[in-house]
């Protein structure tokens, strides 16, 4: 691990030599994930994209990507665009990126099944915690001021070892 990754730990996610508390997923962690256990991945993984909600927030770093109106995420293990984003009108099941709820105002995308295998898991982000912790579908969650503390630090391919 270097000093520029993030380590989820049993106190917290550690980054820069900060501990910043976090929740994780119902389900606990996994080496074994599918889809809708609620549990978050484990492994080493990378932070992919940055995507953030424009009429909320200014972009939190240069390479951000602004959530527009109709933005999915497929979580469909029978759809051929399993776990990426993809826009409405989408027929198949998924979850929308701009909610009602802060909690995704700022996301970090992590490369978990990015190959879309069926039933692997999707949709493991890094965004906004409901309250310390209150547990996750299998996201890693921080606080709102942690969340985007770290996200002005972070650049694309940043290590997550869960």
């Amino acid at each position: 691990m270097t000093r520029d990754s993030l380590r989820l730990t049993p106190r917290g996610l550690l980054f820069a030599g900060r501990l910043l508390p976090c929740s994780i997923g119902r389900g606990g962690l996994t080496s074994a994930k599918q889809e809708g256990d609620g549990a978050t991945p484990r492994g080493r993984h990378r932070i992919t994209a940055m995507l953030y909600r424009p009429d909320r927030i200014a972009p939190p770093a240069p390479w951000a990507r602004a959530i527009r109106p109709g933005d999915l995420w497929s979580d469909d293990p029978d759809d051929a665009a399993y776990n990426s984003l993809v826009r409405a009108p989408h027929p198949l099941s998924h979850e929308a990126l701009r909610r009602a709820d802060p909690l995704y105002d700022l996301v970090l995308v992590m490369d978990w099944n990015a190959e879309g295998r069926p039933g692997a898991g999707s949709a493991i982000f890094l965004h906004q915690w409901r309250r310390p912790g209150f547990p996750t579908a299998g996201c890693i969650a921080l606080s709102r001021p942690a969340l985007h503390a770290l996200a002005r630090q972070l650049t694309p391919g940043t290590p997550l070892i869960v």
